[in-house]
């Protein structure tokens, strides 16, 4: 059985409209925001769209706008009466709503994890429609084509804005950043002492990763990571411990371990060259910035003619 898996995302935008909330078919209740004309979306029908799911308590569970990106799905058969694919059949293209849908039926039917920090009836989902691309009675290689002409368009408005976004973002948190050549800013915050590391070195250093938006993807420290809700208690929270110069990392991470003697706090604004690429990374989609907080624990020199172990697999981001 598949689930609603939302893969990408974009920036956040407030929905206004009426307060009360509508029957629909099952347990789901909803609201409509703004009603455009328009064919509803049918069973086979491609969806790109922005969502929000949260508790009744407004606590935020997942936010597809942290990545900038568009959230795509297929609409398929409804699991349970009053879903998310039976509320995504209320829209079309253009359309935006709040839907309430039940939490237990989630968990039984679709395999949800029950939230922790909610015992509620529901779940709230707000989603705007950007794109429908209906199936109909496309061949499935016709239907396959729109679909990748979408994507490509997506692509390349991710690839061509990504200067403008960092450029933003450095205008909105007030730096003033050291631009490397291969396109790194970095911000020094505390000035660190003695020698930086060198190729083959080993360092010791604390990271908080984030994308532009804020959105905390991983740290190294264990009470950023349980108040941005990525804490793993299976986890050993410490400084990451790898060697510089042997490829160990994504290549705008490790550029900056070696800008930063022992003791040094930085902010590090990577481009998407410098971190996950066209390709994108789990969690991290293609032409996505990255942002660091580094702090340089230690820095211990290789020893004369020793051998340096192999890299380990990258660590950082998580």
């Amino acid at each position: 059985m598949k689930k609603l898996v939302i893969v990408l995302g974009i920036a956040v935008t407030a929905f206004t409209g009426c307060n009360k909330f509508e029957k629909g078919e099952g347990d789901m209740m909803y609201k409509i925001h703004t009603d455009k004309d328009g064919e509803t979306i049918k069973e086979g029908d491609f969806v790109a769209f922005k969502a929000i799911e949260k508790t009744e308590g407004d606590s935020v569970l997942y936010s597809s706008y942290d990545y900038d990106r568009p959230s795509l799905l297929v609409k398929e058969k409804s699991v349970f009466k009053g879903d998310l694919f039976a509320a995504l059949g209320l829209l079309s293209e253009g359309d935006s709503a709040t839907f309430k849908i039940n939490i237990d039926s989630m968990v039984m039917k679709m395999g949800r994890p029950q939230p922790a920090d909610t015992t509620a009836k529901y779940l709230v989902y707000t989603i705007k429609i950007d794109k429908v691309i209906p199936k109909g009675k496309l061949t499935d290689s016709l239907f396959r084509g729109k679909i990748d002409e979408f994507l490509k368009a997506e692509m390349d408005l991710a690839k061509s804005g990504e200067t403008a976004k960092i450029k933003s973002y450095v205008a909105s948190k007030s730096l003033k950043p050291t631009v490397t050549p291969s396109g790194l800013n970095y911000v020094i915050s505390k000035e660190g002492s003695g020698p930086k590391a060198n190729p083959g070195d080993t360092i010791m250093v604390h990271y908080t990763g984030s994308f532009l938006s804020g959105k905390v993807f991983d740290s190294s420290l264990p009470d950023v990571a349980k108040k941005n809700g990525t804490f793993n208690p299976g986890r050993k929270y410490e400084p990451l411990k790898m060697p510089v110069g042997m490829q160990g990392s994504i290549p705008g991470f490790e550029e900056a371990l070696f800008l930063l003697p022992k003791g040094a706090k930085a902010t590090v604004v990577l481009p998407s060259s410098l971190a996950y690429g066209e390709q994108g990374n789990q969690g991290i989609p293609p032409f996505t910035p990255l942002v660091f907080e580094l702090e340089m624990i230690n820095i211990i020199p290789a020893k004369a003619g020793s051998v340096v172990a192999p890299p380990p697999p990258p660590v950082a981001p998580r």
